[in-house]
């Protein structure tokens, strides 16, 4: 049986257990390395691991999952595309129920061998190792600019040098910050703040890329052959990216691309990186992501990732999410659930590392200002004050002054006012 597969279209990952003889889809690997599987139905669909086209995913899960497991032959693996898997999963299981064996003509049209993958991966990995020894941090040559044209506009080799702009621009990535650009057209001048970076043109030459401010994304006409919905917009406007993976068209090569898509919040021009260029790191701030994290990561998706360690060693949960205007991996903080971000009872005993007792503790949470001796200042020098919490707006304040009396005394001049008024009110003519 010969199933018509389209290759541009994305392929879902099926899995065969032999203690159940159940044809599922595989949703990734929990904490501890087991395989998560589900139904192959409509409903779980869209929550199967989708198949990494470069092999980097792929190779990944296998080599996680195997490396745990104790009979490998417990499981047959199948990729199969997303438009077929409800029917290819129930005519496999079909004929799995009648023969109770794996070994279909359907089977071993979809079926991976996993030790082939795994070797692919050792592959790399040891090629990589050998060119490392030969890595070029840069991907453009010097040589390779017109210099001289570029002098016209203000951005000569010295001047770029100076502002410590060349190398990171030789190495592909764009300027930090904005750069004037001008241009003396004789009858007129033309200057304007722009965003800097390197590319070659269709005929392969190193030209600077100029990108200017804009008011805003321009989200309301297609992009490379895309048409964002409001679900895009919504996105790229609150977080900065997508959120998922499109096509668009390269316009070089005219080809349709699978890509990711972010603001540019410097200049709020869209940038773009393919799916095969994504790069994503195995491990965030001591956290080891998972192969589902990574694979979500790779198309563009938010991750909460929990437990990383801040650079002094505090832990912290955020979202994460790729953005292609950066290259690299984002933290998302205003995305992460509020309840973690809360000041918690314990965190208020302690006010600029001044213990509270049970009882000024106590007054704290019922909203009494409470006096605080022997807080030591910067320069070890104590002082006192009141300190009180806002449980509104979850956040404690100090002053040295009792604020209930400060908030009395307002209200007894805002009254006291208020009297005046009217007896003015009163004793002027009509």
């Amino acid at each position: 049986m010969e199933t018509k597969v389209n290759k541009q279209e994305q392929q879902v990952l099926l899995v065969s257990d032999a203690k159940d003889n159940k044809i599922k889809g595989v949703k990734g690997l929990s904490e501890n390395g087991r395989l998560q599987s589900a139904p192959v139905n409509k409903a779980n669909l869209k929550s199967f691991l989708k198949v990494d086209k470069h092999g980097d995913f792929f190779s990944n899960f296998f080599s996680n999952f195997f490396s745990q497991l104790k009979d490998p032959t417990q499981f047959s693996f199948f990729k199969v595309p997303e438009s077929l898997a409800l029917n290819l999963a129930k005519q496999m299981q079909e004929e799995l129920d009648q023969k109770q064996s794996i070994n279909k003509e359907l089977y071993l049209e979809h079926q991976i061998d996993p030790g082939k993958v795994i070797e692919s991966l050792k592959r790399e990995e040891s090629s990589s190792l050998i060119t490392s020894k030969e890595y070029n941090p840069y991907k453009y040559n010097i040589n390779e600019l017109n210099w001289e044209a570029l002098s016209e506009i203000g951005l000569s080799k010295q001047k770029l040098d100076e502002m410590d702009l060349l190398e990171p621009l030789l190495k592909g990535y764009k300027t930090k910050d904005l750069v004037m650009v001008s241009l003396d057209l004789g009858a007129a001048v033309f200057s304007l703040d722009a965003r800097l970076s390197l590319k070659r043109d269709q005929n392969g030459e190193v030209v600077m890329n100029l990108e200017g401010v804009k008011k805003y994304p321009n989200l309301n006409v297609p992009f490379q052959g895309h048409e964002f919905t409001k679900l895009d917009k919504h996105n790229l406007l609150k977080t900065g990216n997508m959120g998922r993976v499109v096509e668009l068209i390269d316009p070089i090569s005219g080809q349709k691309v699978p890509s990711v898509v972010s603001v540019d919040r410097l200049t709020n021009n869209l940038a773009v990186t393919s799916v095969q260029a994504v790069k994503v790191p195995v491990e965030i701030k001591g956290v080891e992501l998972s192969a589902q994290q990574i694979q979500k990561l790779k198309h563009g998706e938010a991750v909460l990732v929990q437990g990383m360690n801040s650079s002094k060693g505090n832990p912290f949960d955020a979202e994460i999410q790729y953005n292609a205007s950066k290259g690299h991996i984002e933290f998302l903080f205003d995305n992460v659930n509020k309840k973690n971000q809360k000041t918690t009872q314990k965190d208020l005993r302690v006010f600029r590392g001044k213990t509270l007792s049970d009882s000024e503790y106590n007054d704290l949470l019922q909203g009494k200002a409470v006096f605080v001796q022997g807080i030591i200042d910067k320069r070890g020098n104590p002082y006192n004050g009141y300190v009180s919490y806002d449980k509104v707006n979850n956040k404690t304040s100090f002053s040295f002054d009792n604020p209930i009396n400060k908030d009395s005394n307002q209200i007894k001049n805002t009254q006291e006012q208020s009297q005046t008024s009217k007896d003015n009110a009163v004793l002027r003519p009509r």
